[in-house]
């Protein structure tokens, strides 16, 4: 009787332990919680196999956040306490999350790893991804932006060549409307956007914010070299003072020869192989950006993976992340989406030494810099780009415009020069 009694009390104790409608084998092992943002999902998702197989007791639900809401989400996240286990975050946000406390750091795990390996990323993402000395996240996939360019339009104005420097790269505009009876433009830089200011400006080494972050530094020497070349384009006529709205389809018009250069990232190379017929496949490429002095730096982009500090995961979400980070895992994530590995050892594999469109994006990818690691660098880059559109308009003297960008940042970055005074002990 006592014996019968002890099993149903054990019984009892493993239907409570289970969750209604489950059975034991289920609940064997640890579902790792996932989020990605974008296309990435999908394409992740055909990779995990290979990872739920090689780690039978970890299972990885993916959920995808639009891009257009994943920055709202993860912060509405972080407040209710309901980040996943593993998130996939622009590098332009780890200093935000750093700072609200949000991500663990990964330093000590690289230490200890046998597969993620600091010396094998380009050395601008992996920059990007430390905060305070702290490293914050593991780069998954990289971003930047460069020329693309007519081969043949600019071979018909008289250059064997694309510009290497910021002189050349005017002089072959010039040459190209009066080629073209002024029929065509040279480039196209749309005035809403902020990426070909930014990557020029990040060319004259000098930063875009001083005082540790606490002021803008739009008001440098080097800056205003940059906006003034910038403005100039637009003032000169060799591009076309036009929003992306304005400016139409892109690939449409770079097909027609509407322009000869294009500022653009990597997602493009598939985009012109799909939208123009195979007759021109030939005649467009890709190219460095060209810099003051002869080639030059371009912006760091990219996402990364990192680990949330709620994930009661952590080890298990650290596999998933190392597997991820391997080599032969980024050569498949780029054929699935044409996401540019982030490590250089990946780049040795044929699939992207045997493409032409991507050689001026591999030598790019050495020739970064980061942007400002500061939460508030999102506000401050887009409010640069619309102080330097009144520039183009003529409505803003450079001088004008630069005093104006440093007084709006001094706005925006408020809060943190209290903070870090605070911090520092000499609160005002």
């Amino acid at each position: 009787m006592k014996f019968a009694r002890l099993i149903g009390i054990v019984a009892l104790a493993v239907l409570v332990a289970l969750p209604a409608g489950c059975a034991a084998p289920a609940q064997q092992g640890i579902t790792l919680e996932f989020w990605t943002i974008g296309p990435e999902g999908e394409a992740v998702a055909q990779l995990l196999p290979a990872f739920e197989q090689a780690n039978p007791g970890i299972r990885v639900r993916v959920q995808r956040i639009p891009q257009t809401a994943a920055h709202e989400k993860l912060l509405t996240a972080y407040a209710g306490d309901s980040l996943p286990d593993v998130v996939q975050i622009g590098n332009t946000w780890i200093a935000e999350f750093a700072a609200l406390h949000a991500l663990e750091p990964l330093q000590a795990r690289v230490a200890h790893s046998g597969v993620v390996r600091a010396d094998d990323y380009f050395a601008s993402a992996w920059a990007t991804n430390r905060v305070d000395g702290a490293l914050y996240g593991i780069p998954w996939y990289i971003d930047t932006r460069l020329l693309f360019y007519r081969v043949d339009l600019l071979r018909e104005a008289g250059f064997a060549a694309p510009p290497r420097d910021w002189a050349e790269w005017q002089q072959q505009m010039d040459a190209i409307r009066a080629k073209s009876g002024d029929k065509r433009w040279g480039a196209l830089l749309p005035t809403n956007e902020y990426d070909q200011l930014l990557a020029l400006a990040l060319q004259q080494h000098v930063s875009l914010l001083r005082d540790g972050g606490r002021y803008g530094n739009f008001q440098s020497a080097g800056f205003k070299r940059t906006l003034s070349f910038y403005v100039g384009l637009f003032k000169r006529g060799d591009v076309p003072p036009w929003t992306n709205v304005q400016a139409g389809n892109p690939w449409q018009a770079f097909g027609r020869g509407d322009f000869v250069f294009y500022f653009s990232g990597p997602w493009n190379i598939g985009e012109f192989r799909k939208r123009l017929p195979a007759s021109q496949q030939d005649d467009w490429s890709t190219a460095q950006l060209p810099g003051p002095g002869g080639p030059g730096d371009s912006v760091t982009y990219g996402s990364s993976l990192a680990i949330p500090r709620t994930s009661r995961h952590q080890d298990a979400a650290w596999q998933l992340v190392e597997y991820l980070s391997r080599p032969d895992v980024q050569v498949r994530f780029y054929e699935l989406l044409g996401d540019l590995p982030a490590r250089r050892s990946a780049w040795q594999d044929s699939t992207l030494q045997g493409d032409p469109k991507l050689r001026a994006f591999h030598a790019q990818l050495e020739h970064m810099r980061p942007t400002p690691p500061v939460p508030e660098w999102e506000q401050i880059v887009n409010m640069m780009q619309q102080v330097a559109a009144r520039a183009v308009a003529g409505q803003l003297s450079i001088d004008q415009a630069t005093a104006q960008m440093d007084a709006e940042a001094a706005t925006i970055l408020a809060k943190r020069r209290w903070v870090l005074d605070r911090q520092h002990g000499h609160a005002q």
